[in-house]
Protein backbone atom coordinates (compact mmCIF):
# COMPACT_ATOMS: atom_id res chain seq x y z
CA UNK A 1 0.00 0.00 0.00
CA UNK A 2 2.64 2.55 0.36
CA UNK A 3 4.54 1.60 -2.51
CA UNK A 4 1.59 2.31 -4.70
CA UNK A 5 1.31 5.68 -2.55
CA UNK A 6 5.11 6.85 -3.18
CA UNK A 7 4.97 5.20 -6.80
CA UNK A 8 1.37 7.47 -7.50
CA UNK A 9 3.37 10.47 -5.74
CA UNK A 10 6.16 9.88 -8.05
CA UNK A 11 3.99 10.09 -10.89
CA UNK A 12 1.98 12.96 -10.09
CA UNK A 13 6.05 14.85 -9.35
CA UNK A 14 6.88 13.85 -12.78
CA UNK A 15 3.72 14.97 -14.80
CA UNK A 16 3.67 18.03 -12.90
CA UNK A 17 7.50 18.94 -14.25
CA UNK A 18 6.03 17.98 -17.78
CA UNK A 19 3.59 20.51 -18.00
CA UNK A 20 5.58 23.48 -16.21
CA UNK A 21 6.40 24.68 -19.66
CA UNK A 22 4.27 27.90 -20.63
CA UNK A 23 2.11 27.45 -23.21
CA UNK A 24 3.29 30.11 -25.66
CA UNK A 25 6.85 28.40 -25.70
CA UNK A 26 7.11 26.56 -29.12
CA UNK A 27 7.60 27.02 -32.76
CA UNK A 28 4.37 29.14 -34.68
CA UNK A 29 3.31 30.28 -38.37
CA UNK A 30 2.93 33.94 -38.39
CA UNK A 31 0.18 35.63 -40.41
CA UNK A 32 3.16 36.08 -42.73
CA UNK A 33 4.02 32.57 -43.24
CA UNK A 34 7.68 32.61 -41.65
CA UNK A 35 8.51 30.46 -38.73
CA UNK A 36 8.89 32.39 -35.28
CA UNK A 37 10.08 30.62 -32.44
CA UNK A 38 9.26 31.80 -28.61
CA UNK A 39 11.54 30.31 -26.11
CA UNK A 40 12.17 31.02 -22.38
CA UNK A 41 14.73 34.06 -21.92
CA UNK A 42 16.45 35.70 -18.76
CA UNK A 43 12.47 35.64 -16.83
CA UNK A 44 10.51 36.41 -19.80
CA UNK A 45 10.19 35.11 -23.30
CA UNK A 46 11.81 35.76 -26.61
CA UNK A 47 10.41 35.87 -29.99
CA UNK A 48 12.68 34.82 -32.93
CA UNK A 49 12.18 34.44 -36.88
CA UNK A 50 13.71 31.26 -38.21
CA UNK A 51 12.72 31.78 -41.83
CA UNK A 52 12.25 34.28 -43.94
CA UNK A 53 14.04 37.55 -45.10
CA UNK A 54 14.72 38.30 -41.41
CA UNK A 55 15.75 34.72 -39.98
CA UNK A 56 17.32 35.11 -36.83
CA UNK A 57 16.26 38.48 -35.67
CA UNK A 58 14.47 38.66 -31.93
CA UNK A 59 11.29 40.50 -32.74
CA UNK A 60 9.91 40.35 -28.98
CA UNK A 61 10.00 39.85 -25.62
CA UNK A 62 7.02 39.14 -23.90
CA UNK A 63 6.29 38.04 -19.68
CA UNK A 64 3.36 36.80 -18.17
CA UNK A 65 1.59 33.36 -17.29
CA UNK A 66 -1.29 30.93 -18.24
CA UNK A 67 -1.77 31.99 -22.06
CA UNK A 68 -1.81 35.94 -21.21
CA UNK A 69 1.40 37.93 -22.03
CA UNK A 70 2.50 41.30 -22.77
CA UNK A 71 5.77 43.11 -23.12
CA UNK A 72 6.90 44.61 -26.84
CA UNK A 73 7.35 43.66 -30.27
CA UNK A 74 9.06 44.72 -33.45
CA UNK A 75 8.15 44.95 -36.99
CA UNK A 76 11.32 44.06 -38.86
CA UNK A 77 10.70 45.03 -42.10
CA UNK A 78 9.64 48.74 -40.67
CA UNK A 79 12.37 48.49 -38.02
CA UNK A 80 9.88 49.89 -34.85
CA UNK A 81 9.05 48.57 -31.88
CA UNK A 82 5.88 48.92 -30.15
CA UNK A 83 4.16 47.65 -26.96
CA UNK A 84 2.82 43.95 -27.20
CA UNK A 85 0.69 41.32 -25.88
CA UNK A 86 0.05 37.49 -27.08
CA UNK A 87 -3.11 35.78 -25.65
CA UNK A 88 -3.32 31.60 -26.26
CA UNK A 89 -6.30 30.46 -27.17
CA UNK A 90 -5.96 26.45 -28.14
CA UNK A 91 -3.04 26.15 -30.98
CA UNK A 92 -3.23 30.00 -31.74
CA UNK A 93 -1.38 32.79 -30.51
CA UNK A 94 -3.20 36.22 -30.98
CA UNK A 95 -0.50 38.68 -31.49
CA UNK A 96 -0.97 42.42 -30.71
CA UNK A 97 1.19 45.57 -30.91
CA UNK A 98 0.25 48.92 -30.26
CA UNK A 99 1.17 52.67 -30.54
CA UNK A 100 0.32 54.49 -27.45
CA UNK A 101 -2.36 52.00 -26.64
CA UNK A 102 -5.09 53.04 -29.10
CA UNK A 103 -3.44 51.92 -32.82
CA UNK A 104 -3.61 48.16 -33.01
CA UNK A 105 -3.08 46.13 -34.95
CA UNK A 106 -3.23 42.25 -34.47
CA UNK A 107 -2.31 39.15 -36.77
CA UNK A 108 -3.41 35.28 -35.24
CA UNK A 109 -0.09 32.71 -35.55
CA UNK A 110 -0.87 29.05 -35.58
CA UNK A 111 2.06 26.46 -33.43
CA UNK A 112 3.40 24.25 -35.75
Amino acid sequence: MIRSLILAGAIAVIAGTAHAEEPIVGKWKTASGETAVIAACGGSYCVTLKTGKYTGRKIGTLAGTGGSYAGEITDPAADKTYSGSGTISGNSLKMQGCVMNILCKTQTWTRL
